[in-house]
């Protein structure tokens, strides 16, 4: 406990990972590497930096004075520069090139680049664990009856394990936008203060060609094999959009599902997991609560209002740019990452665990099968030589005045209500036969093995356990 102010999603929810990721230490360590690299193309293509001021920069990008590096900010009231004092004071020798024909861009949207890209890439990786478990499930309960809703109204049967795919199909989806947003990401490269590149047209005597090739150089030295054709002194903002709508997508993805848990939990069919000694009120002592669904929804709503901040900040760039991004994108972005990391990691739990009541599923599927299997028994009446005229309406009738009833509490029963009817002309046993769940299920069980090997490649490599949640 400490006497400030910390964010929940530092605190509870984000994983150590995530966490370091976008710590300041992995940050500045990020500069200082950008500055290397720079340094290092600098030299290669003719620049007077020499390889020992190279070498000694390499020797000193883990040597950060922090306390030094704030006394700088405090006097010249300027992040980058207090960085580039610090990194000078460790690097003596190489003081006078660090940041040589750069502005502070290079180093802060590079660095910004270069985390959200590995952020993205372990968000896949967390991703593809919720699937996997979802894959499980699915193919365990593919061909196990539940009663279907539309509208939260009873509706013909599917299965648990269909159900489930449907939740597996949304995450696939949100996998395609994060590949895609990983496989398209560029870099900005050293461009100037007005992404110009004139800074470099000075240093290099005009040599354009040398311009082209140190972007390349400091590109490929953090894996990226494209830079932005033209830009401003920043990156295009739209890049932060395109990553937080992703981000957001999955988040809407986990809170349809966590949503579906809870209704589903609601009806005692399907429960989230629940620890041995949890205790889910503190007055009523018998209630499970889905607390970690309803704790994905929370964050998921968060996360996807949390998205609006991109496309507002690139909307407003003002030419070649403006600062009112900044301090903006110093919350939303990784606030956005953080809350992303700490959705999929409930997720992860309870895909694990998620129980099925099966007697209960069963006992639904009983209740409304007679009402569900209507339009067979009609068939099946016409076959024993009924008017399908006169049985329409019987059933109709009958099915108002048994639902009536079961809406009431009363006992009903369809099967014997028809029965009694001299020109439906069935018996009960005889309509009896016809309540196999299975015959109403379609092709569900079919449905979840073919996605289920459709999506078998993306997950043959995927390892390690689901998140552990503290409670």
């Amino acid at each position: 406990m400490t006497g400030k102010y910390e964010s929940p999603l530092s605190s509870r929810y984000a994983s150590e990972y995530m966490l370091k990721l976008f710590s300041a230490d992995t940050r500045y360590r990020t500069w200082r590497k950008l500055w290397v690299s720079l340094a290092k193309a600098e030299m290669e293509l003719g620049l007077p930096v020499t390889a020992e001021q190279v070498a000694e920069l390499e020797a000193n990008i883990d040597n950060i004075d922090y306390e030094y590096a704030v006394s700088q900010e405090k006097k010249v009231r300027h992040d980058v520069m207090a960085h580039v004092h610090a990194f000078g004071k460790e690097a003596p020798g190489a003081a006078g090139i660090i940041h040589l024909g750069a502005t502070s861009c290079y180093v802060t949207d590079n660095a910004d680049l270069v985390i959200y890209r590995e952020a993205l890439r372990y968000l896949r990786s967390e991703l593809l664990k919720v699937i996997k478990n979802l894959s499980g499930f699915a193919e365990k309960y593919k061909d196990m009856p539940t009663l279907g809703y539309t509208h939260y109204q009873p509706a013909q049967l599917v299965t648990v394990g269909k159900r489930a795919t449907l939740w597996m199909q949304d995450f696939l989806s949100d996998l395609e936008e994060i590949d895609y947003v990983i496989g398209t990401m560029k870099f900005l490269g050293c461009r100037g203060t007005t992404g110009t590149e004139a800074s470099f047209v000075d240093l290099f005597d005009g040599d354009t060609a040398k311009i082209d090739e140190m972007n390349r150089k400091i590109a490929a030295d953090f894996g990226f094999d494209k830079c932005f054709d033209v830009c401003g002194q920043t990156y295009p903002r739209k890049t932060d959009s395109r990553i937080l709508n992703c981000l957001s997508s999955v988040a809407q993805s986990c809170y349809r599902m966590a949503n579906d848990i809870r209704l589903l939990q609601h009806d005692r069919q399907v429960e989230e997991p629940f620890e041995k000694d949890q205790i889910g009120s503190s007055a009523m002592a018998y209630k499970r609560n889905p607390m970690r669904c309803e704790r994905v929804c929370s964050l998921s709503r968060y996360l996807m209002a949390d998205a609006a901040n991109a496309p507002m900040t690139a909307s407003v760039q003002w030419l070649e740019r403006t600062l009112d991004d900044s301090a903006n994108r110093r919350i939303s972005m990784p606030e956005g990452f953080l809350c992303a990391d700490a959705v999929l990691r409930l997720c992860q739990n309870v895909t694990d665990g998620l129980h099925v009541n099966e007697k209960i599923v069963e006992r639904a599927v009983r209740e409304y099968l007679p009402f569900i299997a209507t339009e067979n028994l009609m068939m099946e009446a016409v076959k024993h030589g009924a008017d399908r005229q006169a049985v329409h309406e019987i059933i109709r009738r009958c099915s108002m005045e048994e639902t009536a009833k079961m809406k009431n509490g009363e006992s009903f029963d369809l099967l014997a209500r028809l029965a009694r009817e001299k020109e439906f002309g069935m018996t009960k046993s005889e309509m009896e036969k016809l309540l196999d769940p299975a015959m109403y299920i379609g092709r569900c069980a079919e449905q979840v093995e073919a996605l289920v090997k459709k999506t078998a490649p993306l997950l043959s490599h995927v390892s390690g356990e689901s998140a552990k949640i503290e409670l």
